[in-house]
């Protein structure tokens, strides 16, 4: 690995010294001089001003032609193509055709894969991963080989286990996932002043969009039928607060229908949700080719005009796919839309492209302008990538305290498993070019001789063959590390699990080896989704068991820190593991959150039976208790608008509409928690705040409302304060999608410390 490193370095460091063309202006190249004096070339005039003046200058046919992903170029008006659709999951990536790697830039930093990182509940690291995915991608715009508008993140709900792009989102929880994308956003999107963009983010997909390709059913066909409750209360969340919070430049609405309707061409969905009730200030761009789909093969309209014209008028700017540059004039032509309509949608992309200052001349002299190859896989994000790998390690089981293992004491340690030479696997989907990899097996030498052996061909394995040599390692060595799990090539994009076990002869050849170790046999396992390990949980010659999920470049090290404690595992479980058993109750196109007959309910709200591993759960190598040093009062008053209000509200259902209620007039709720490291070891704790309402149809029996994490050294506390909103953590949804704030006793658990809060209705000083 060394040798690899170093090669990689001495690329980077002569392709720094080589000169790198800088791109040339967008439009309003300086040097030109029939655009110098155009109005919309003019930086000290308003935006909206500049965006009217092009608009006006344009032909319909080049109108329509800026309405498409592979926007064309308007010489006459000095401006070039442009491809809207870039890649940033996890990093700079050229799954999309806007990006591209050579020359200089020849890798960017591949941060672990979001379902690893959101498992390190930690919202500043979060944002700083998008701040160093922004200096890399700026920094290939600036080269000529990346664009500014990125389609990431995905903060869809994973909601079902087998989900393949499970991997892509930061879990089931719609509070998780809320704060994952407003945190990632502000990383991508900067703080610029006076509105402006330093990339582009987009939230996808937007709305109830969970099934790739299941049981003879995929997303192209699928109509998602959603409560409105279910809607407003889990899978609408995410893409609010990527708006409200994030202020993202974009949304992307998914391929699937929601209740008969396409998504990307539904006016409630888009005008009226994402534009008018969040007032979103960007650009709504459809999933690739899903204009097109809901043409054919959804058959949502009789014919492809009718599509373009539905897609435009229901709020999408942008097509992802070449539909809208073919159908768009002719569908104006037979009256089904207006130019005016097609002016909209570009205020809207052309907006954007004006904040990341496209329109302002040369790039070199513009903010971030100076970013180039030097700041493109530096120390400081490799280092990153690394910390959040560690960050996001899940210690599940530590039976007989089997970890951390020690250098002096385990000097030879046997390396199995499919995915214990892992390299690329370890960067997930929707990826680029990493800078360098550090395998699993490559970290642990660093802290022991390894014997090396696979055990199985693949992750897939369908064969036994290599097993023996397996076990005879494991009688070798002084302790052995399984590295086990998926890949790509099992759950993807399209690509749904049929069930949740290990995939072939890999639960034999876990089984087989532990019984053969010598040593404590330790189980990493590498996977986007959960997979029912409860043969291995149970079995007593498994000493622990760690969930890395995909760690990205430097997942290897990462992964030996935490084998031998120069690392202590922090993360927790952004979703629920199932038993297998569960799948049978649960067909993926049922989309309701709640139990019904016997139908069990979804994630850690609403199911309550048993589970291999339940949200939020992970160890450390220390332990942590906690002790509450002022809570919030005992009774916290509701005031309401008025008495028609009261009437109106809470009759019938002990509920406020949240409408009702004067939310401003309601203080934050401060909770400050001590916690201490009762431990020998320093470490990191995530503390989760849960609240329970009173008991009633619409709620779950436990939300998390909150959580916070905090670096605690060894026989040490660190006080740790949560602030409560009312309206906001308190508040339920009810079956037809309205906010309500139940009155009565609220529970609130942060850790081992429970809580009340008695919220009362009331109307100036009358009390109800």
């Amino acid at each position: 690995m060394a040798n690899k490193h170093s090669l990689f370095l001495l690329i980077l460091f002569t392709a720094t010294l080589l000169a790198v063309e800088s791109r040339p202006p967008f439009a309003c190249d300086p040097r030109n001089p029939r655009t110098r004096a155009l109005k919309f070339c003019r930086v000290t005039v308003p935006v909206h001003v500049r965006v009217r003046d092009l608009i006006g200058r344009l032909t319909l046919q080049e109108k329509i032609r800026l309405l498409v992903n592979n926007a064309i170029d308007v010489p006459r008006l000095g401006i070039q193509g442009y491809e809207w659709w870039n890649e940033a999951l996890h990093g700079v990536s050229n799954a999309g055709p806007g990006t591209k790697f050579g020359g200089a830039f020849p890798a960017a930093t591949s941060f672990p894969q979001v379902i690893t990182t959101a498992a390190s509940f930690n919202q500043s690291l979060w944002e700083q991963i998008g701040r160093a995915v922004s200096d890399e991608a700026r920094a290939m715009y600036n080269g000529g080989m990346a664009g500014l508008t990125y389609w990431s993140p995905n903060v869809n709900i994973f909601r079902d286990p087998r989900w393949g792009r499970g991997q892509e989102t930061p879990g089931e929880d719609p509070v998780l996932a809320a704060k994952y994308a407003a945190s990632y956003v502000q990383g991508l999107q900067g703080s610029g002043a006076g509105n402006r963009l330093k990339v582009a983010a987009c939230c996808k997909h937007y709305t109830a969009y969970d099934l790739d390709n299941w049981n003879g059913v995929d997303r192209y066909h699928f109509n998602a039928k959603v409560s409105k409750q279910d809607l407003e209360d889990t899978y609408n969340v995410p893409f609010k607060a990527c708006v409200v919070e994030g202020k993202v430049s974009s949304v992307m609405c998914s391929y699937n229908q929601v209740n008969g309707k396409p998504t990307c061409a539904d006016p409630d969905l888009l005008k009226n949700t994402i534009r008018g009730q969040w007032r979103l200030n960007g650009y709504i761009v459809s999933d690739c080719d899903s204009v097109g789909i809901l043409y054919d093969p959804q058959h949502y309209t009789a014919t492809p005009e009718e599509a373009a014209a539905a897609s435009i008028k229901a709020g999408l700017d942008l097509d992802c796919g070449p539909f809208l540059a073919i159908y768009t004039e002719p569908a104006i032509r037979r009256g089904l839309l207006t130019e005016e309509d097609v002016n909209l949608a570009l205020a809207n992309t052309i907006t954007v492209q004006m904040r990341l200052g496209m329109f302002d001349g040369e790039p070199s002299a513009q903010p971030y302008g100076n970013l180039g190859p030097r700041d493109v896989c530096t120390p400081a994000h490799q280092h990153l990538a690394l910390e959040a790998a560690r960050q996001g390690i899940v210690l599940l089981q530590n039976r007989g305290r089997a970890l951390p293992l020690s250098s002096t004491r385990h000097r030879t340690v046997a390396v199995i498993g499919p995915n214990s030479d892992a390299t690329v696997t370890m960067i997930g989907n929707y990826a680029g070019i990493a800078c360098g990899y550090t395998s699993p097996v490559q970290g642990i030498s660093r802290y022991a001789r390894t014997i090396h052996q696979a055990g199985c061909d693949n992750v897939h394995c369908n064969g036994n063959q290599l097993i023996g040599a397996a076990e005879a390692a494991a009688r070798q060595a002084d302790a052995t590390v399984l590295v086990v799990g998926l890949d790509q090539s099992i759950e993807a994009e399209f690509k749904d699990r049929v069930g949740i076990l290990l995939p072939g002869h890999q639960q034999e050849l876990v089984s087989r080896v532990a019984r053969a170790s010598r040593g404590p046999t330790i189980l990493v396992l590498m996977c986007g989704g959960p997979v029912d390990v409860s043969f291995a949980k149970n079995d007593p010659k498994i000493g622990a068991i760690l969930w890395v999920g995909y760690p990205g470049q430097a997942g290897g090290t990462a992964i030996a820190d935490v084998l031998f404690g120069t690392s202590n595992p922090g993360g927790k479980l952004p979703m629920t593991w199932y038993p297998q058993e569960y799948l049978a109750r649960v067909p993926m196109t049922n989309m309701a959150m709640r139990p019904f007959g016997g139908y069990p309910g979804r994630t850690y709200r609403f199911y309550k039976g048993p589970v291999v591993f339940p949200f939020g759960y992970g160890l450390s190598y220390t332990s942590f208790t906690h002790s509450l040093v002022q809570g919030p009062p005992a009774v916290v008053s509701v005031q309401l608008t008025s008495f028609n209000a009261f009437q109106n509200s809470t009759v019938s259902s002990k509920a406020v509409k949240v409408t009702h209620t004067s939310c401003d007039t309601i203080s934050p709720q401060g909770i400050h928690i001590d916690v201490k490291n009762t431990g020998e070891m320093d470490g990191t704790h995530t503390l989760l705040v849960f609240s329970s309402p009173p008991a009633g149809k619409w709620s779950s029996e436990k939300q998390l409302i909150g959580f916070e994490k905090v670096r605690v050294p060894a026989q040490s506390q660190q006080r740790v304060e949560i602030n409560i909103h009312v309206c906001k953590h308190l508040s339920v949804v009810d079956q037809f999608g309205v906010r309500r704030i139940p009155i009565g006793k609220h529970n609130l658990h942060i850790g081992d410390v429970k809580h009340s809060i008695v919220l009362q209705a009331s109307l100036g000083d009358i009390k109800f």
